[in-house]
């Protein structure tokens, strides 16, 4: 699995500042980022904070690049709808290079595992033996309309990938561009950092935690499941690990600020 920033709002907490003091004060659009040092930034986002005011950070938005995680993974992001995604599509890209995820549960049982590989391995093949098979029949197909064989093969190969793909499994690897504001992250992290979240989203959801707060510490100071800063919210499903959550986050935080 690979988590990479690829870009982001530049100085976002002075950004959210910035639409914060004009919510605030008298202030001007051309006066707007006069006089936000530092301290008078931190100032705002706090304020924003105390107050529950959490439109103004949604100004400030972060790209990431995901790759080496599953369709599975693929399926729950998705619901995350304030967000932008880009994916690789199987519809135009033939994956001759079959790869999948191992969910640690099967990876740490040598016979699942090797059951689970077998899998793959039979899937992958049977998905390249449909989609040659289709692309040949559209091929004959479209040279007896009239196309010429180059011509005919290359729309050929794009129709056979739309149905081929339907063998593929949910282990399936797939790679994303992601953009959210910070507003959605924030909840993206209560939601997807919490103990009962999958395991893959999870792992994700932490890592793109680390990435996003040395450069937005204020707005993200308290981001994390919801047992951080309060109660847990899922009642009898509730994972009874409060404090050891508690201190995994502490770490990770102090890890991405300091090193």
């Amino acid at each position: 699995m690979l988590v990479q920033l690829i870009a982001h709002t530049a100085e976002p907490e002075r950004t959210v500042a910035a639409a914060a003091k004009l919510c605030y004060s008298d202030a001007h659009i051309e006066t707007l980022l006069d006089g936000l040092t530092p301290e008078k930034t931190a100032a705002f986002l706090q304020k924003l904070s105390d107050l529950g005011h959490a439109s103004p950070i949604e100004h400030a938005s972060f790209t990431f690049g995901i790759e080496g995680v599953s369709r599975a993974f693929l399926a729950q992001v998705t619901r995350h709808r304030i967000a932008s995604f880009s994916v690789q599509s199987q519809r135009y890209v033939r994956l001759e290079d079959f790869r999948y995820v191992i969910p640690p549960e099967i990876e740490a049982v040598p016979e699942a595992k090797a059951r689970f590989v077998a899998a793959m391995n039979a899937d992958a093949e049977k998905y390249l033996e449909l989609a040659r098979t289709l692309e040949d029949a559209h091929t004959r197909t479209l040279m007896a309309q009239g196309l010429p064989e180059k011509a005919a093969r290359a729309k050929a190969a794009k129709q056979a990938n739309e149905d081929a793909r339907f063998v593929l499994p949910n282990a399936c690897e797939t790679k994303m561009v992601m953009t959210m504001n910070c507003r959605s992250l924030l909840n993206f992290f209560n939601l997807r950092c919490c103990e009962r979240a999958q395991w893959e989203i999870r792992a994700v959801a932490d890592r793109m935690l680390a990435l996003v707060l040395p450069l937005a510490p204020h707005i993200f100071a308290a981001a994390g499941p919801r047992c951080l800063t309060g109660p847990c919210p899922e009642g009898a499903m509730c994972c009874g690990r409060q404090a050891r959550v508690r201190e995994k986050y502490e770490q990770l935080k102090q890890e991405a600020l300091h090193g």
